[in-house]
């Protein structure tokens, strides 16, 4: 998983993933990109940051169910009651978290959840039911896609168990354009 350089054979398989042939004006461009990362003070992880520059921000062809949202944007069924997102605050998990599962009583987990929601991640869309995937953008994460719902929160990738796919924007992808279940392991 290269965060850093989008890799131009990466950039080939997005833009037919997508099905995006508009020769970019479905694209943010540099100068938005740049923008929206100087007001949120974040680095954009590659190869995600040249697809919003250069082939499109947000596409009704998947991934993930409900379409892939843009950059600035939030799938609808996100809510307008939820706290501020804060993308420069270090997203707070490394390993996956169950808080259904957790025995400690809700008063003690509740002021710990909405920074898993809400710090250091790019929304990418949802699949429905509150099951949404999250581009992370700051903290030990950056550059791992997460899927975050009411029950809890896991990374994406084969080295995190319960899919092949491999880590990061570029493996979520081809993992979905491929047609495999997105758990499949």
């Amino acid at each position: 998983m290269n965060i850093e350089h989008a890799h131009p054979d990466d950039l080939a398989e997005l833009r037919a993933a997508f099905g995006v042939d508009d020769a970019g004006e479905s694209a943010l461009g540099w100068e938005e990109v740049n923008a929206f990362e100087a007001a949120h003070g974040v680095v954009l992880p590659e190869p995600y940051r040249t697809f919003v520059a250069e082939i499109t921000d947000g596409s009704f062809s998947g991934p993930p169910d409900h379409g892939l949202v843009g950059v600035a944007e939030l799938p609808d069924d996100w809510g307008d009651d939820r706290p501020v997102r804060t993308l420069s605050a270090p997203f707070p998990l490394t390993e996956a978290w169950l808080w259904e599962d957790d025995p400690r009583p809700y008063e003690e987990i509740a002021p710990l959840l909405a920074p898993v929601f809400d710090h250091g991640s790019v929304v990418l869309g949802t699949d429905g039911c509150g099951m949404y995937w999250h581009l992370i953008v700051t903290g030990p994460h950056r550059g791992h896609i997460w899927n975050i719902s009411g029950e809890g929160a896991t990374p994406y990738g084969a080295e995190f168990g319960h899919t092949t796919a491999d880590s990061g924007f570029m493996g979520w992808v081809r993992h979905w354009s491929a047609g495999k279940p997105w758990f499949d392991a």
